[in-house]
């Protein structure tokens, strides 16, 4: 019997630094900022997802450098990046 695997796709969101708001660690940049993989403004990240994966300047960060919900990703400390520093959100669901 041959194994079936189990559906996965991405979607990915791309903005920049710029786009946040707050201070320090209550940093966080809205969904409705990012675009998504048709080139369309965002209204929201999935609800559901198997894991994420955050781009920041192209590098891959560590799983404790951001919590993320429908609406926000927040990323503590962002603020003191630079506006035009390129984000990128990839969301894995099943």
């Amino acid at each position: 019997m041959p194994i079936t695997p189990p559906f996965q796709a991405s979607r990915k969101f791309a903005s920049t630094i710029g786009a946040g708001t707050g201070t320090g660690p209550t940093f966080a940049v809205a969904a409705t900022t990012f675009t998504n993989d048709a080139g369309a403004a965002a209204t929201a990240f999935p609800a559901s997802f198997a894991y994420y994966v955050l781009y920041i300047n192209g590098v891959i960060q560590l799983a404790d450098t951001s919590t993320i919900s429908t609406t926000t990703i927040t990323i503590p400390g962002g603020d003191a990046l630079d506006g035009a520093t390129p984000l990128l959100v990839e969301f894995v669901v099943t």
